[in-house]
């Protein structure tokens, strides 16, 4: 039996009993994500108003864990949409053939560059550099030297500055490391970490650790004055510091060692609602969603020509050429580097 509510109606001096069918949000779309995901009041309502559904947010871990939970449920998706599949899983999402092609009449507003999959089955939504970030304050005329390559990370007068994330358990821990094998070679960047071992770097299992606990910049409560974390996020700093309209953040992120990031949304097969799967990517795409993100997830739009906030135009890094290696060699030496490198500065 039909979904129906009951309106009261007076007919001739009598009171009639009328059925009429549920008009709104009378179907569910689920939207996996990364455990990161957010946008603000608004941003999905006013999708679920127009198109008479409800969205269900269904957090599934880290990126890594979220497309290993839709493989594993591939028979039987536990959603329509998934968000927040980067280009370091990309190749093992694709290739476990997770999603069903859809292409967005707003990806002609997307630079090329940002569009890995030449087959659309997936979807750019934003992009962001994993940076390393500097405490200001530790450096200077009389402080530390200001690193202008990664090879100064392993110099002496930078000895037990650094603290890093695993990559085995961490986004922008895995990220770096990415960004030392592009830069140094497939051949080269175990040296490099050994170097970076004597020199006393330490190793988080993840990016809160690191920031809030061993780093001395900004929020940070720690003694060390680099870290690996996002060129975003000097503007954070700011935009949640104490002064909102500061000139100057207290941290800044350098481009050497930067590696892009950049976020698709796929419609998951086996979806009931393709049409309406495909329309929430539309949705995520729009000048009014894009517009939001750079403030509730601090990542850049991938629709071109949207405005940012001041705060964040201001001191947020653009690196003009970050770090990038091929999401196939990434998918097929990811766990072989990441071996590599527990065996070089873990053990």
């Amino acid at each position: 039996m039909d979904r129906t509510t009951v309106a009261l109606t007076l007919a001739a001096g009598a009171l009639v009993l009328t059925a009429l069918p549920v008009t709104a949000q009378d179907k569910t779309l689920t939207l996996m994500t990364h455990d990161s995901f957010y946008l603000p009041e608004g941003a999905l309502e006013s999708f679920e108003s127009e198109h008479g559904v409800d969205v269900q947010l269904l957090p599934a871990g880290d990126a890594g864990a979220m497309v290993n939970q839709a493989i594993l449920t591939a028979d039987h998706p536990l959603a329509d949409v998934l968000f927040g599949v980067d280009n370091t899983f990309l190749s093992r999402a694709l290739s476990a053939d997770l999603f069903a092609p859809y292409r967005s009449a707003a990806l002609a507003e997307v630079p090329a560059d940002l569009q890995l999959d030449p087959e659309n089955r997936v979807t750019p939504i934003d992009y962001g550099d994993v940076c390393l970030n500097l405490d200001r304050a530790a450096f200077g005329e009389d402080g530390l030297p200001w690193p202008e390559t990664l090879d100064d990370l392993a110099e002496p007068a930078l000895a037990g500055a650094l603290v890093v994330e695993n990559p085995a358990t961490s986004s922008p821990g895995l990220a770096f490391l990415l960004a030392t094998i592009a830069t140094y070679g497939e051949d080269g960047w175990q040296s490099y970490w050994a170097d970076l071992r004597d020199n006393d770097v330490a190793v988080t299992s993840g990016w809160e650790e690191a920031y809030y606990g061993r780093f001395s910049g900004g929020s940070g409560e720690g003694d060390r004055p680099i870290v690996v974390s996002y060129a975003s996020s000097p503007a954070a700093e700011v935009i949640y510091g104490a002064d909102p309209a500061a000139a100057e953040s207290p941290i800044a992120a350098i481009e050497p060692g930067c590696f892009r990031q950049i976020e698709f949304a796929g419609i998951l097969r086996g979806t009931e609602e393709p049409e309406l799967a495909g329309a929430l990517i539309d949705h995520l795409l729009s000048p009014e969603v894009q517009a939001e993100l750079p403030l509730a997830m601090f990542v850049y739009p991938a629709r071109a020509g949207v405005e940012l906030p001041a705060a964040f135009a201001a001191h947020a890094l653009v690196p003009a050429a970050p770090a990038s290696l091929d999401a196939e060699l990434i998918d097929a030496k990811r766990e072989a580097w990441i071996s590599e490198w527990t065996d070089i500065v873990l053990r």
